[in-house]
C-alpha cells in the first residue's frame, strides 16, 4: 500500500488514496502502522475516499489507536495538500466528519514540499460555548476543553491532559485537553493533549481554532509551528471560521501487510 507522510505544524500524519476501495483498514493494523517504534509513526491516519456527489472527495481519519476520530484541523490541511497532488485541485470541497469543508492551498513548493493550507472549520454557536470547571468547553468539529495556565513551557501537559481528559463527571464522552497562555509578544501559546492519541501532539487543529475562539487571539504559536485562525463574530454564531498554517510532505513509502 502506497502512503504519503505528512505534518502540519508537527501535527503527523500517513495518507493514503482508497477512492478505489483497495484496502479495508482494521483497527489493528492502523495503530501499527502508527506506532513510533513498529510501524511508519503518525499521530493518525487518514483516507481519501470516492466522492459523495457534489464533494471532490470524502476525508476519513483514523486516532493513532487505530479507532475512527472526529474532525481533525491539521489533517484536513494536510489532505487537502494531498488531494492537490493527485489532481485534484488548489481549490477543494470535501466531506468531513462533521460536515462540508473548503480548503485553499496557499502556496506550495513543489522541491521544498511544503507550504500553508487554509480550510475552512465549522461554525460554532455561542450558547454552546460553555464554563466548565477553570477553562471553558467546546465543539469545533472535535471536543475541546481549554483552560489558561502559567508557565506552559513547563507546564505538566501530559499528566494535566490525561487527568481532566479523563474526567468523565465533566466529559462523558472524553475530551482533548489545551492550555493556553498570553505570550510578550501579544500571541498565544498552545499546548494540546489529545484524545486517541493520548499524548501530547505538537499542534491540533481544532485544538489552536478552539483557543482561538475562546481567548479572541488570531494569532497561534504551537510547538510546530504557527498559525491564523480568523472568524466572523457579527451574530450570535462564530462564522467564517479559517485554521491557516504549514504543511509539509515529509516521505512517500510503502507499507507490507504482514499476519503478525
Amino acid at each position: 500500500m502506497e502512503f504519503y507522510k505528512f505534518d502540519g505544524a508537527g501535527n503527523d500524519f500517513v495518507v493514503v488514496d482508497n477512492r478505489e476501495c483497495r484496502y479495508n483498514l482494521g483497527t489493528d493494523e492502523i495503530a501499527r502502522i502508527c506506532h513510533r517504534r513498529f510501524g511508519v509513526g503518525a499521530d493518525g491516519l487518514m483516507t481519501v475516499e470516492a466522492a459523495p456527489e457534489g464533494f471532490d472527495f470524502e476525508m476519513r481519519y483514523y486516532n493513532s489507536d487505530g479507532c475512527l476520530g472526529s474532525m481533525c484541523g491539521n489533517g484536513g490541511r494536510c489532505i487537502a495538500a494531498y488531494a492537490n497532488i493527485l489532481g485534484l485541485g488548489s481549490n477543494l470541497h470535501f466531506l468531513g466528519y462533521d460536515g462540508p469543508h473548503d480548503a485553499e492551498i496557499i502556496k506550495w513548493d513543489k522541491e521544498q514540499r511544503r507550504g500553508i493550507v487554509r480550510l475552512g472549520m465549522r461554525s460554532v454557536e455561542m450558547s454552546t460555548v460553555h464554563k466548565v470547571a477553570d477553562g471553558w468547553f467546546l465543539d469545533t468539529g472535535s471536543p475541546h476543553y481549554v483552560q489558561r495556565v502559567e508557565d506552559l513551557e513547563h507546564y505538566d501537559v501530559v499528566g494535566e491532559g490525561s487527568r481532566l481528559r479523563n474526567k468523565t463527571e465533566l466529559f462523558p464522552e472524553g475530551t482533548n485537553v489545551d492550555f493556553i497562555e498570553d505570550l510578550p509578544d501579544g500571541r498565544l501559546f498552545v499546548r494540546t493533549f489529545e484524545r486517541g492519541v493520548e499524548d501530547e501532539t505538537w499542534a491540533c487543529g481544532t485544538g489552536v481554532t478552539a483557543c482561538a475562539i475562546v481567548s479572541g487571539n488570531h494569532n497561534i504559536v504551537t510547538r510546530g509551528g504557527v498559525f491564523r485562525v480568523d472568524f466572523d463574530t457579527s451574530g450570535s454564531v462564530f462564522d467564517k471560521v479559517c485554521l491557516m498554517g504549514p504543511v509539509s510532505l515529509n516521505f512517500i513509502g510503502q507499507w507490507t501487510f504482514s499476519a503478525r
